[in-house]
């Protein structure tokens, strides 16, 4: 069996990388980078050390910042009409996943023509496109090192995932002095997605050796660390260790694959806007206990790097004790307790089983789901 693990060119961690990663910008002798972020990011200053960084080396630039959560297609097309209005030759997303999946579109349009819909599936790129900097702000979603990007399609109500390695940005950066101001409830989301990539690709049939010790050490570190950031946000330690646990989590799902955690989280997010890493958290102790009786023996190992001592527990009471330690450190971390708690109604349930059905990442899940075990999911998720 062949196993495949697809990364950026360079990988840059630290603090002091963002300045790095302009280095190799202007060694590469290109001109007028297209920066792709939210307002937030710019107003709170955390891009004054890009555009020094920038200046410095006399790069011009110019800034697309409309970027919202959960980016859309419409975001998209908006983008790529900037990145041609203004002769731009490369990228620098700056943000966590919604600019940089924003980027990974804009990049794929450009290079490729037609429309961001055309591409929503697995390996439809042809073309690399421009020199790409991908700029982690937060430490949850390794965007900045994957093949993945997410776009909803406002008008069917649906999120695209679309799945290339040809989005893998060129350089990824993850700075954790970007990371300390971070808001408590977006640490607590973007870890929690974290944790999700981390055991989903665990447990997924494409789960390999390679993958799996990252994935591990993923959730050991996001257990231990998690709630401390949550707790202090200034604590640089904790940003940093964060930082490589998302990373190591990016490293195994975007070579293993993801699961029906994710399948059922896009669709609140496609048609309520709402974060994608606390549908997640609500989602994945109850998808896990669907998993758990298919795979004990992965999730005993999840356990343990949660910090369980599983030794005098069968596989089957082990699996059920790493749910629990979920559920833990998603109540120590502040995520809501269900769906409810935003909004949502049973009423809007239904109409999210198809599109959960025929998403990308339930053909990764270690067991297969009906649309009727699908719906119950989303009602005990309530």
């Amino acid at each position: 069996m062949v196993f495949a693990l697809n990364l950026p060119k360079l990988s840059l961690s630290g603090v002091g990388a963002v300045e790095e990663s302009i280095e190799a910008l202007a060694n590469k002798s290109l001109s007028h980078p297209l920066i792709v972020t939210d307002s937030n990011l710019a107003e709170m200053g955390l891009l004054d050390g890009l555009y020094a960084a920038l200046d410095q080396k006399k790069i011009p630039y110019t800034v697309f910042k409309n970027v919202t959560p959960n980016p859309t297609a419409e975001l998209v097309r908006a983008g790529v009409k900037c990145f041609n209005d203004n002769d731009c030759d490369s990228f620098i997303a700056v943000g966590g996943g919604s600019p940089i999946d924003c980027a990974k579109a804009i990049r794929i349009v450009q290079s490729n023509g037609g429309d961001i819909v055309d591409y929503n599936g697995v390996g439809l790129v042809k073309n690399d496109g421009a020199f790409f900097i991908a700029i982690n702000t937060t430490a949850g979603t390794a965007a900045e090192m994957t093949s993945n990007s997410v776009i909803t399609d406002t008008e069917n109500k649906i999120k695209m995932v679309i799945v290339d390695g040809k989005q893998i940005p060129d350089i990824a950066v993850n700075d954790p002095s970007l990371m300390v101001g971070l808001p408590a409830h977006v640490t607590a989301s973007t870890g929690m997605d974290a944790l999700t990539h981390a055991i989903e690709s665990i447990v997924t049939p494409g789960a390999n050796t390679l993958t799996k010790p990252m994935a591990l050490e993923a959730v050991r570190l996001i257990s231990q660390w998690l709630p401390v950031a949550v707790q202090d946000g200034s604590n640089i330690e904790a940003r940093g260790k964060l930082a490589d646990a998302q990373f190591l989590a990016g490293m195994s799902f975007n070579s293993a694959g993801l699961g029906a955690v994710h399948a059922l989280a896009h669709q609140p997010g496609a048609t309520h806007d709402l974060p994608h890493g606390v549908c997640n958290a609500i989602l994945l102790p109850k998808v896990c206990k669907f998993n758990a009786e298919g795979e004990p023996q992965a999730f005993r190992s999840i356990a343990e790097a949660m910090g369980a001592d599983t030794s005098q527990l069968n596989d089957y009471e082990a699996a059920m004790m790493a749910v629990e330690k979920i559920e833990f450190l998603s109540s120590l971390v502040d995520i809501p307790l269900g769906l409810s708690t935003l909004g949502i109604k049973e009423s809007d349930l239904q109409g999210w089983v198809k599109p959960a059905m025929n998403d990308v990442c339930m053909g990764g899940n270690p067991r297969v789901m009906s649309e009727e075990s699908v719906l119950e999911m989303y009602k005990s998720a309530l």
